[in-house]
Order: structure tokens, then C-alpha cells, then sequence
């Protein structure tokens, strides 16, 4: 079997499936080790809250570097498209990210998705040369019309942001991932292994979580068991599972017995 699992977003591949965020950590120094247990590849940043060009203030750079780790600049906070772009604007200038994590909140209670400031802002940072990754809702049909509205990979949430409630659809998101043509990862609602797991079974690409390694009890400890679930999961998923059955089936046949 070849043990060289990889997928590719906007040309770039990556050996891990996990993503994970940079905010919620007691300090950058735990945040460095969260990243180091999980073995992910890739670190989301919220533009309006990490620094990453104050050299005067901590900078999460001086603790993760970029030149290893994939930084994935997002709009977290941004509640129109307008705000989402400008904050992807100001990015672009201080680190010459192109590659983004898209997302317009559309009221602050659940944090989902505003679709329409979403699927508008996606336009026009594609067409402004940038290679959105786009937070949506688990919807077939919004994941189809981002993917043409160029989003580089969709990711819909498996529960409201920082629940912690785990893949609430999965019928939705497995459609999602069978229409797609572009990476689907699971965003938002992750809580504990089995969760990332679920995720994978499902035939995600990859999924991202902040909350759910941040707010354990030990979060170095957590980050290493959600690098093993992915990897579990990804494993289920390409092994093909067995069929379910609603009676029971020996595991040994019932012939020839005495």
C-alpha cells in the first residue's frame, strides 16, 4: 500500500489533512507546540487578531515559520464582503499571501455563513487573483455554485463555530463531497477525535479546527490524537468500509460446525 497520502489545493500538495488555527491558545510559544504535535502543514491566521507584521509585539512568526508552515490568512470577524475583501487586500500587501480562507459571518449568535456576502466576495477575489479556500454552509448546491464562482476548495461547517458539536449532516456534507471537483474540508464544529474521524470517513479532503485543540484541558495531547484520527479516518474511507446489515452475520460460518 502506498503510504504517501497526499492532496493538492490550487496546485500546492500537502502530506497532512489537518489544518489548524492560531487563536484561543494561552501564547504563541503552546500555539507552536499545538501545531509541532498535530503535524499540519497548514495554519489559518486571523488577519484582524494574530500579529504578523508589528515587529515591536510578539509575532507568531518568531514561533511557526512560514518558510515551513503554510500561513492561511482568513477573514474572521468580517461580517460583509466588503470587509472580508479589504482585510484579504491588506494581507496580500503585508505577507504576499494569495492562497486565503474566505469567510463572512452573517450574524454573531451562530457565526454561519452569510452566503450572498460570501458567494460575492469569492467573485471578486478570484478575479483579483486570489486563490479563496471559502468557509460555507453544509449545502450541496451553495458548495457548487462557490466552486464556480472560483473558491479553490469549499468548507463547510459540521456545527456552528467553536460548538464543538461534531458533524451534525452527514448526508449533506457526503453530497457535497461528491459533487465537488475542487478539496472539501470540514470547518467548524470539531470537538474531539472521533468528530475528525467522521469527517474523514466521509471522504473530506481534510478539516480544520481551532476550538477543539485550543480549549482541551492539554492541548499538545489533543493535537496529536486529531493527527491520528484524520489519519484513521482517511484510512476508513479509502479501505471501503463494510456493508451495514440490519441482523447479526457470524464472523465464522455456521457449516460444518459439530
Amino acid at each position: 500500500m502506498d503510504r504517501i497520502d497526499s492532496w493538492s489545493v490550487a496546485g500546492r500538495t500537502f502530506t497532512s489533512r489537518l489544518i489548524v488555527g492560531t487563536g484561543k491558545y494561552r501564547d504563541f510559544e503552546q500555539n507552536a507546540a499545538a501545531v509541532e504535535a498535530s503535524g499540519a502543514q497548514i495554519v489559518t491566521v486571523a488577519v484582524r487578531r494574530v500579529n504578523v507584521s508589528d515587529p515591536n509585539a510578539p509575532m507568531l512568526t518568531d514561533y511557526i515559520d512560514p518558510k515551513k508552515i503554510t500561513y492561511l490568512p482568513n477573514t474572521a470577524g468580517c461580517f460583509s464582503a466588503d470587509d472580508a475583501i479589504r482585510t484579504l487586500r491588506l494581507a496580500r500587501e503585508a505577507g504576499g499571501w494569495d492562497l486565503v480562507k474566505l469567510e463572512v459571518l452573517g450574524e454573531a449568535k451562530t457565526l454561519y455563513p452569510n452566503m450572498r456576502e460570501t458567494l460575492h466576495a469569492t467573485e471578486v477575489l478570484a478575479k483579483e487573483g486570489f486563490l479563496p479556500m471559502v468557509y460555507c454552509v453544509d449545502d450541496p448546491i451553495a458548495a457548487k455554485q462557490l466552486e464556480d464562482a472560483g473558491a479553490v476548495a469549499v468548507m463547510p461547517l459540521g456545527a456552528p463555530i467553536g460548538s464543538g458539536l461534531g458533524i451534525q449532516n452527514r448526508v449533506t456534507i457526503r453530497l457535497i463531497v461528491e459533487g465537488a471537483s475542487v478539496p472539501v474540508l470540514v470547518d467548524a464544529g470539531v470537538g474531539t477525535a472521533s468528530d475528525a474521524a467522521v469527517a474523514m470517513e466521509l471522504g473530506c479532503d481534510g478539516v480544520l479546527m481551532n476550538t477543539a485543540i485550543a480549549e482541551a484541558k492539554d492541548p499538545i495531547r489533543m493535537a496529536r490524537a486529531m493527527k491520528l484520527a484524520v489519519e484513521a479516518g482517511r484510512d476508513a474511507y479509502l479501505s471501503g468500509r463494510m456493508g451495514q446489515r440490519r441482523y447479526a452475520d457470524p464472523s465464522s460460518p455456521l457449516a460444518g460446525l459439530i
